[in-house]
């Protein structure tokens, strides 16, 4: 093979084709812009512009998150009910109307509310958005399609952290209102270009729906749902974990650590399509599921010998760890997908996205704590723990999924057709 044809092939796996899936992945790119930007700039206008404590922040998102985590399977059901394109686009009039008043907060009280209604908001839209790339493609289309839409997920996310980058470099008050307003004008052009997609066919629903929580005495789905919200512990290693370890463990310079994030920005963007292959298929999904986190549990016994090494060799060690957790984030990813794809009925797919969620929100609530407690505070020996967890997640991989395939959902009514026609907007 040529370069011309390796740089042809290249692009196949980053630029996603003409049509639907690319629409999508535009859409992705363009909202990850407004998000980017406040993840990377929000710490400085909570503490800066509204004058709001580093204590008083963390409490806010703490509570931010824990009513998201409550609401996330109800939230669900409303996916159901009214549609998914509909609530995706009602969720971005509110998110943009909710960023539009941050400027005007005054004290902990009006944050807190803010931002307690941007959790549940987002919560919302997140499930609206994933069930509404199910639901609007093939079968055999919506992992490829996610795997592009997580791809342009983080070439936005890095325009957004080099915007912020300048808002952060004029350090004025008004410098962070106009962060927050264009971030508010970047929801109003998404939900706008949400609005314009193709419209979902009616879904079949059952002749008795199911209670709001139903879904979590699926047991087979719960199960694989905890297992996979295990596996997001990935971000969790690499966001925080890592850094911490690098800082406290090793003779790397601190800059290493912003290099280490670049890199799994850069891998996710140009890999991720490819390591979705094979995964939109229940078995495929569960053997992605089980790579993924046999990777982790491989990251986890590499990362410690950096804390063994001295000077150039530090960072050859470092690397790998990273390149080994970033595939596994890019397989585990794709597993996910897979099983969200493949195994929720299409009447109750809201509420099921929903409850597959709740794994990885407890993740994220329990694990940066617990993850360096052990991986960190133990001075090295909890890495190998940590790993043993992970391989037993790999080897309960296979049996949970294929329990969670033969047990027929709740509420399921019929078979979902192979192939889902949709309608053009004009």
């Amino acid at each position: 093979m040529g370069i011309r044809d390796t740089m042809r092939t290249a692009v196949r796996h980053v630029v996603p084709p003409a049509g639907l899936t690319r629409a999508l992945a535009v859409q992705a790119m363009v909202y990850a812009v407004g998000s980017g930007l406040f993840h990377a700039g929000s710490a400085v206008f909570f503490t800066r512009a509204l004058g709001l404590s580093p204590t008083q922040v963390g409490l806010g998102l703490s509570l931010a998150a824990g009513v998201s985590l409550i609401g996330t399977v109800p939230l669900g059901t409303l996916t159901d009910r009214y549609g998914p394109q509909r609530v995706w686009v009602v969720c971005l009039l509110l998110d943009a109307a909710l960023f539009s008043t941050y400027p005007f907060v005054g004290g902990f009280a009006g944050f807190l509310a803010v931002v307690v209604a941007l959790g549940v908001v987002d919560a919302a839209a997140g499930v609206a958005r994933q069930v509404y790339s199910i639901n609007v493609l093939r079968p055999e289309e919506r992992v490829t399609a996610l795997a592009y839409q997580r791809s342009a997920l983080n070439v936005g996310f890095g325009l957004g952290a080099v915007i912020s980058g300048l808002v952060l470099a004029v350090d004025t008050i008004a410098a962070y209102r106009g962060m927050v307003w264009f971030i508010a004008t970047v929801m109003l052009v998404t939900a706008v270009f949400v609005h314009r997609l193709p419209r979902l066919p009616e879904v079949a629903r059952p002749t008795e729906p199911m209670s709001r929580l139903a879904v979590l005495r699926d047991r087979p789905f719960m199960a694989v749902s905890l297992l996979s919200g295990l596996l997001t512990a990935h971000q969790t290693l690499y966001l925080t974990v890592m850094p911490l370890w690098v800082l406290s463990h090793t003779d790397a310079p601190k800059t290493v650590i912003a290099a280490l994030v670049l890199l799994n920005t850069i891998l996710v963007v140009l890999l991720q399509v490819r390591a979705s292959r094979g995964a939109d298929t229940v078995a495929g999904a569960g053997r992605a599921t089980r790579r993924g986190a046999l990777l982790i549990a491989l990251f986890c016994l590499v990362l410690p010998i950096s804390g063994l090494t001295r000077g150039t060799l530090t960072i050859v060690v470092l690397v790998a760890a990273a390149a080994v957790l970033t595939v596994a984030e890019l397989i585990e990813s794709a597993g996910a997908w897979g099983l969200t794809s493949t195994l929720p009925p299409a009447a109750q797919r809201g509420a099921y996205v929903g409850a597959f969620r709740l794994g990885s929100q407890l993740q994220f609530l329990a694990g940066p704590a617990g993850l360096t407690a052990l991986g960190v505070t133990t001075g090295g020996w909890g890495w190998f723990p940590m790993a043993a967890l992970f391989a037993l997640a790999a080897l309960a991989a296979a049996p949970l999924v294929a329990w969670a395939e033969r047990t027929p959902r709740l509420g399921e009514a019929a078979p979902e057709p192979a192939e889902a026609a949709v309608t053009p907007v004009p």
